[in-house]
């Protein structure tokens, strides 16, 4: 039964239906009755498992293919009409091609199966920040996330009404062959495809597809950015909270940074840390000229390994009811779940992430795949802002930037305005570690994070961050920071972790005309005193002036390779003058 009159709607789904030929179709109506009947079928299949209820309420298991572990960039594609479009750093096909291959890939792959229909908001339905999204799957596992990441229901098409702009989102696990899959968007026509995958983040078409991959295109179009950002609120203590937006590569402590928990010394004077996102940030101008943002999931998509309660108490806490884990050991004896670094008590009676029996204390083998994950509700989060659902979003006084950089970047510092802050973003770096496949302290270049998400060409991207510098009366600051600088032993040299919030103490100092700043040929720098380190056992002045040093002779090997990534947008001729002139400006202030 229908859940909308809505005739866009319902003709493009009949279409699909048409296509994909399911036994049945089922609309997701947001009903707990619903869920319920979902759950047990998929319990009676084996597509998930019912963990412990007692220990971990609402909580369930599912494995994916051993072939179908992680996002695939490889298979990932923007079609737009001309390659131009897409730019150098996406994977790109023709529409018309690319329809083509994906019709004969869908024609039939839901016979036998049924079609779940699940109507979503990305950002809370009613706010003007929120868009809708159909997601078409055979994968009781994808309604479930769904579930958790985004709002779903019937108020969602209630909210959508008769208008026929909703993004469109198919996606058909097939027979989970690598060689066929394709993860595929196509901004001019508001559509995503998925096919031969049944991997979370290839899957759920609200995540990285929509809110990120189309969203930045409509961002660009309709004067707003989409951004691989988290959102974090700092309480001081006289109760006034400030917020800022953080993109990060991955494995440069994202999840860590958005569920921050201050130090002793903080927490004793009143400072709090509020998570508003942990990944992904809509960001618009408000009415008072600031620009303001939201989180438009309503979950933490996690990694597992890693996680524990000394690197991140507050997601660990998120995972214990209602989460569903994927690919992690299974502990048999309390039927519960387990992943590296959990803790130091691996379970002897388990099936690993393969299904296999395994036994923690003695197998030289991972139970827990390295990318397994948790999908739990970000209500669940001991440390999510009061401001999570609230529709215009929380002002935005600083933006920053991080990497990975073991000797160049320094510890923090502050672009001149708001153009050099969109270049120092779009340079942003990291250096490969021993766990990314292949060579050691190889700079790989992720401009603000959004390298595999960008929607269109990255080129044009830069482009409209320096457009939006124009639309903001009242700009955020822009920053930089960098937690890895290591000592010449290869060494952490700064702690990290809840210690960060000392460093983000000065970014907002700086935001708010609050304490004066060094200018350097890199950008604006702390005076090492000005960074609090009381309380701090490894860290004195000497260290601080160490961690704030700047290299001139090693930024000017960052220049040849910036150039270098430069470089690729010359055959499309999309890169601004405006960073062309910026990065001529830093070798001339790095010259003197």
């Amino acid at each position: 039964m229908a859940l909308t009159t809505n005739k866009a709607v319902l003709d493009w789904i009949d279409e699909k239906v048409a296509l994909l030929k399911p036994d049945q179709v089922v609309w997701i109506d947001g009903s707990e009755e619903l869920y319920a009947k979902l759950r047990a079928e998929a319990f009676a299949t084996g597509e998930m498992e019912e963990l412990n209820q007692e220990k971990l309420p609402g909580c369930m298991l599912h494995r994916t293919a051993v072939n179908d572990v992680a996002r695939v960039e490889d298979r990932t594609f923007i079609c737009t009409p001309t390659r131009k479009e897409a730019g150098p750093t996406n994977n790109w096909m023709e529409p018309g091609e690319m329809y083509a291959k994906l019709n004969a890939l869908y024609d039939g792959a839901m016979k036998g199966r049924t079609m779940y229909v699940i109507p979503y908001s990305m950002s809370v339905v009613g706010s003007p920040f929120a868009k809708y999204g159909i997601e078409l799957t055979d994968s009781i596992y994808v309604v479930l996330n769904m579930k958790i990441m985004t709002r779903v229901g019937k108020n969602v098409l209630d909210a959508l009404g008769d208008d026929p702009n909703f993004i469109k989102g198919v996606h058909a696990k097939k027979d989970v062959n690598p060689e066929e899959r394709y993860i595929v968007q196509f901004p001019q026509d508001n559509t995503i495809c998925s096919v031969n995958s049944a991997y979370g983040g290839n899957v759920l078409l609200g995540k990285k597809c929509f809110a990120l991959r189309i969203a930045s295109y409509l961002g660009r179009n309709e004067g707003w950015m989409a951004e691989h950002m988290l959102i974090l609120g700092i309480e001081n203590p006289q109760g006034e909270v400030r917020y800022l937006s953080a993109a990060f590569p991955s494995a440069c402590g994202k999840t860590n940074l958005a569920m921050l928990i201050p130090p002793e010394g903080y927490k004793a004077k009143g400072y709090k840390v509020w998570c508003v996102g942990d990944d992904i940030a809509w960001l618009r101008v408000g009415e008072d000229g600031r620009l303001w943002a939201v989180n438009p999931e309503n979950g933490f998509f996690g990694v597992a390994p890693g996680t524990n309660m000394k690197s991140n108490p507050n997601a660990l806490i998120s995972t214990m009811k209602d989460t569903i884990f994927t690919n992690v050991a299974h502990n048999l004896d309390d039927n519960t779940v387990w992943w590296e670094k959990l803790d130091k008590n691996p379970p002897e009676h388990a099936i690993d992430w393969k299904g296999n029996p395994w036994n923690g204390k003695t197998s030289k083998e991972n139970g827990a795949h390295p990318n397994s994950r948790f999908t739990a509700p970000a209500v669940n989060c001991p440390c999510i802002s009061p401001e999570f659902n609230n529709p215009n979003g929380v002002p935005i006084s600083a933006i920053v930037f991080g990497g990975r950089r073991a000797k160049t970047a320094p510890l923090v510092y502050q672009s001149f305005d708001w153009n050099h802050g969109v270049f120092v973003g779009s340079i942003m770096a990291s250096e490969t570690t021993a766990a990314a496949a292949g060579a050691v302290g190889v700079v790989r270049r992720d401009p603000m994070a959004m390298l595999p998400f960008c929607g269109y060409n990255m080129g044009d991207y830069f482009q409209h961050w320096i457009d939006m510098g124009k639309k903001i009366p009242h700009a955020p600051k822009i920053f930089n920071v960098n937690w890895f600088r290591t000592d010449d032993e290869g060494n952490f040299i700064w702690p990290g972790f809840g210690d960060n919030l000392r460093v983000l103490e000065w970014i907002m100092k700086r935001a708010f005309d609050e304490i004066d700043a060094e200018e350097t040929a890199i950008g604006y720098m702390p005076r090492p005193e000005d960074i609090n380190i009381e309380g701090l056992d490894d860290v004195n002045l000497d260290t601080m002036k160490d961690l704030l040093s700047v290299d001139k002779d090693l930024w000017k090997e960052d220049v040849e390779s910036i150039k270098q990534f430069y470089a690729k947008f010359d055959e499309f001729d999309t890169l601004p003058a405006v960073l062309k002139k910026e990065l001529s400006d830093f070798e001339e202030r790095l010259a003197k």
